[in-house]
């Protein structure tokens, strides 16, 4: 299982209804308007996902 960075949802990757990769890391969306926005602002959701 994978947690959509955007809203935290937790997201089987085979049936994802998006993704994206960023530096070479694929991320895995709840919906499209999650992977949206995080196409918008990539930085932003991450750090938000590391503490930082």
């Amino acid at each position: 299982m994978a947690v959509d960075p955007v809203c935290k949802m937790t997201v089987d990757p085979p049936r994802a209804p998006a993704q994206s990769t960023y530096r070479g890391q694929t991320y895995y969306f709840c919906a499209v308007s999650c992977k949206q926005a995080f196409d918008k602002e990539p930085e932003k959701y991450l750090a938000q996902s590391s503490g930082r």
